[in-house]
């Protein structure tokens, strides 16, 4: 009797423990300050040096409760066979995530510095990361700390955090979201199988230059340009409007989208913005990208530059912009 009573207990405080209030791919200071006692909620500040940031920036001031994780050092991204920027393996980023204190009942939030599009790769990448193994609940905060710290400049924690009891996070591999090489090659010569959204710079897609870690210049063939950077709003340090986003992205059709840059940094804004903004279906991420691509000197590369008709339209939007 005693056992059934102590089970009853169990289940029922599992039942009526607070849960995290719905939530967002991004979410707003308003609504992280709303839920920032929720035992359930997990911040981690991905502050590195992509942003000029680090551990020692953190404990100048950060969101009370959330962990320092450098994006650069811990792991989010790995390096294998000479490719850098690569996925994980599922049980690397499970090691890495219940070390935060992660499990999967967690609410997670990615929180960015808030300083400019690269920066919020950091958390796009994180975020998808998370969703490729089968993490569902989480999230982005929307201006990052910088926005937090206009929000609620009087309750920010300083000084050295403690560390959270190990989280129960099992990592399963969801092909959804993710692409390899070979079939983006089949994508490549077969171009209307999916369409490639590169979002490197101009300069990098016409191949007047290329990553240090890339082979060569260059762009994989039938892909079009998608500057990430298009999505960021600079003055806000956010990403644009959902409408300013549909309008940016009206072109995109409904096939399956690849998003490939360099390393899949900058490719993880635009799989952001088109699969948890605009709800577009069946978009995927190449998290090797250009530098993976490259170092087969067997795959396809396009390296031709402007046409005389694309540089007439650039010189008039450029008038018109």
């Amino acid at each position: 009797m005693r056992r059934l009573f102590i089970q009853f207990a169990t289940a029922l405080a599992l039942l009526i423990a607070p849960v995290v209030a719905l939530a967002s791919p991004l979410v707003s200071p308003a609504w992280l300050s709303e839920n920032l006692d929720n035992a359930k909620l997990v911040i981690i500040d991905l502050r590195n040096k992509i942003d000029e940031g680090s551990y020692e920036t953190f404990l100048e001031g950060h969101i009370p409760g959330a962990i320092h994780s450098d994006y650069l050092k811990d792991g989010w991204r790995v390096g294998r066979d000479g490719v850098v920027g690569l996925l994980p393996e599922a049980d690397q980023f499970q090691s890495l995530v219940r070390g935060l204190g992660v499990s999967d009942d967690s609410h997670v939030v990615v929180v960015p510095a808030g300083v400019s599009s690269t920066d919020f790769g950091s958390a796009a990448r994180a975020y998808w990361t998370f969703k490729v193994f089968g993490h569902n609940n989480v999230s982005i905060l929307d201006g990052g700390f910088a926005a937090w710290r206009d929000y609620a400049p009087g309750n920010i924690e300083t000084g050295t955090f403690v560390a959270p009891e190990p989280g129960n996070f099992i990592a399963k591999f969801n092909p959804e979201f993710y692409v390899g090489t070979s079939d983006v090659a089949a994508s490549a010569t077969n171009p209307g199988q999916a369409l490639l959204v590169d979002g490197r710079t101009d300069e990098q897609f016409y191949a007047g230059g290329k990553h240090p870690k890339a082979a060569k210049a260059g762009r994989i063939p039938s892909a079009v340009l998608m500057d990430q950077d298009k999505a960021y709003s600079p003055t806000g340090n956010r990403l644009k409007s959902r409408d300013e986003l549909a309008s940016i992205y009206s072109d995109l059709g409904d096939k399956t989208i690849v998003s490939y840059c360099n390393t899949g940094h900058w490719a993880a804004t635009n799989w952001f913005v088109m699969s948890e903004i605009l709800g577009q279906k069946n978009v995927k991420l190449y998290d090797g990208s250009m530098v993976e691509w490259t170092a087969n000197s067997d795959l396809p590369l396009d390296t031709s530059g402007k046409s005389n008709m694309q540089k007439i339209k650039d010189m008039f939007s450029g008038l018109l912009g």
